[in-house]
């Protein structure tokens, strides 16, 4: 196959609909295809999404991985009540909250080692290109309790709906507006006192 055909197929696979790759995933015929177009469509999306709660490239990547492992096992218990991105975002999360819980149980480091840490890997992260602001936001958001820094996440960054969390988080509406309210507030803390400090 040349590489303009392979091209092509990647810019199809970005312009297929949901319905489209669902129905070829149902058929043996056409599944590999079919996962192929959907890792296609939502791989950077959810690479993106992963990448905010874990930070590290290599981490994301790792997980990402995990999560079309998972999607590719548990594909046909999709059922369609919910949309497909939406089924994706809650796996691709649930693999980050379980990475990050199982590298907590390894970490032995305080609190403060962490957030020098994070900082130092950020700045030497070839694919951080935040300014100051950027690095004391991640900063800011890595004190964050998970489900916070997660409903932040979702919100700030990727503009989700809270309809569309609520039913990723299976959580009510109210409590995620609640969350993002603390988050936003600690948030705002943590950059004023670097302001007056």
């Amino acid at each position: 196959m040349s590489h303009s055909n392979e091209s092509n197929d990647l810019h199809s696979s970005m312009n297929i609909t949901d319905d489209q790759i669902l129905s070829m995933l149902q058929e043996e015929a056409t599944y590999e295809k079919g996962f192929r177009s959907l890792m296609a469509k939502y791989q950077e999306r959810l690479y993106w999404h992963i990448r905010k709660m874990v930070y590290e490239h290599d981490d994301a990547n790792d997980v990402i991985q995990n999560t079309f492992i998972k999607v590719y096992r548990s594909i046909d218990k999709f059922e369609g009540k919910s949309k497909l991105y939406t089924w994706l975002y809650r796996i691709a999360t649930n693999e980050s909250i379980t990475f990050i819980n199982k590298k907590k149980k390894k970490s032995t480091s305080s609190i403060d080692d962490e957030e020098i840490n994070l900082s130092n890997r950020l700045k030497a992260d070839e694919y951080f290109d935040g300014d100051e602001i950027q690095l004391q936001l991640q900063i800011a958001l890595s004190k964050l309790p998970e489900k916070q820094r997660l409903v932040f996440n979702m919100r700030y960054f990727d503009e989700m709906s809270y309809a569309d969390m609520a039913e990723i988080l299976e959580t009510s509406v109210g409590a995620l507006k609640a969350s993002y309210h603390h988050a936003s507030k600690k948030i705002e803390s943590h950059l004023r006192s670097l302001a007056e400090g």
